[in-house]
């Protein structure tokens, strides 16, 4: 597989409101959700971001493009702020995601690449951002509606690796 200078995006979430307490600082084998996605983006990136709200963290966010944007405003703000053209985008609840996985992402990546299940994970090349932006001026919010504007290569990934977290119990 080529390698391709990746720039990590963790979307550190939103108001959890379906969890109960910010996802990002639930445990999950020692660590916050936080703490292990950013350790993986460490190993498979050659640089990282994390974008979202103001949640105590060991390390810096960005603000959100827009506040109560979603996903979209997460991914917008990151590839704003990213030094390299590709970005691979990960939420904080997918926490069996791999570096294997974010690779197959990043290598094949056009404008954009999704798992089979999309649209998160995902990876975004920055000549996609004003596709991204006039959605987001928009308001229209959905990635899965945005991403049908781009030419977009969809990756087969384990779906074992692709569970998120929306409830405690889920997490347990």
């Amino acid at each position: 597989m080529a390698h391709r200078e990746l720039t990590g995006i963790l979307l550190v979430g939103g108001a959890s409101t379906r969890f109960g307490s910010p996802k990002a600082l639930a445990r999950y084998e020692g660590d916050t959700l936080a703490e292990r996605a950013w350790r993986l983006l460490g190993e498979a990136c050659d640089e990282r971001l994390a974008v979202g709200r103001a949640v105590p963290l060991p390390f810096e966010t960005l603000a959100d493009a827009r506040a109560e944007s979603g996903p979209l405003g997460g991914i917008v703000a990151g590839l704003r702020a990213a030094r390299h053209d590709v970005c691979v985008v990960i939420p904080v609840d997918m926490p069996l995601l791999d570096a294997g996985a974010l690779h197959a992402l990043g290598v094949a990546c056009l404008d954009a690449a999704v798992a089979q299940v999309g649209p998160l994970p995902c990876a975004c090349a920055r000549r996609a951002l004003p596709v991204l932006e006039d959605a987001l001026a928009r308001g229209e919010l959905r990635l899965r509606d945005v991403f049908e504007r781009l030419d977009v290569s969809t990756v087969t990934l384990d779906p074992a690796m692709l569970r998120n977290v929306n409830t405690p119990e889920q997490l347990a």
